[in-house]
């Protein structure tokens, strides 16, 4: 089964809903030059209304890992989800998924290489999210990642595909890469941080039919 996280969540009720339609984790953006950033007091209100079993994972971009723990364990994150991030410190007991911008087979072997590294220093990670590579911007761009050459890509960690998916064209992204999970922000708005619950229904049920 192909999990599911709903980023760039900014209300309880769009939270809430995700969880209830069937999203497996929800992402609280933290970067505060996003336009779904949300300060970590919103993020403690937006926790609360979640079920037990949703996970709450921290999205952040340049961010020093101490801090990333102590807010994760402030807010009792599941996971950090971090940009140009190096496994320098152990983020043990939050799971860490290091995001990686790709557009051609050099950001491929950026990915085996820190990787390869993060398991010499015992620190492998959780997970790995692939994004789209658009310069100056961390996520939520509505670009799609290069699906084909992603085909087939292993690196000994699970695979969380991110970038410009939607609910039309999820089933093709998942057919070609075949991701462990999969990541959406822009593809389930009606405006940056406001999820359409119609399109957020749409896309959870087309990923969860697929095989």
């Amino acid at each position: 089964m192909v999990r599911i996280k709903i980023c760039g969540v900014t209300t309880a009720d769009d939270a809430r809903f995700a969880a209830e339609a069937g999203a497996d984790a929800v992402g609280l953006n933290f970067y505060s030059s996003s336009p779904r950033y949300v300060p970590p007091a919103q993020a403690a209100a937006i926790i609360r209304e979640l079920p037990p079993f949703t996970a709450t994972v921290g999205v952040f971009v340049r961010t020093p890992v101490r801090q990333v723990c102590a807010l994760a364990y402030q807010l009792g994150l599941r996971a950090v989800q971090t940009y140009d991030s190096l496994p320098a410190e152990d983020t043990f007991p939050f799971a860490h998924i290091p995001a990686f911008r790709v557009r051609d087979s050099a950001d491929l072997e950026a990915i085996r290489h820190f990787v390869a590294h993060a398991a010499e220093a015992n620190r492998r990670p959780a997970a790995i999210l692939v994004d789209s590579r658009v310069e100056g911007q961390y996520g939520g761009t509505g670009h799609k990642a290069p699906w084909e050459l992603l085909r087939g890509f292993a690196v000994g960690v699970p695979l969380i595909l991110a970038g410009g998916l939607t609910p039309e064209n999820v089933a093709e992204a998942i057919a070609i890469v075949r991701p462990w999970g999969v990541d959406v922000a822009s593809g389930v708005e009606q405006a940056p941080g406001i999820k359409d619950r119609a399109l957020v229904t749409r896309f959870i049920a087309n990923v969860r039919s697929t095989r």
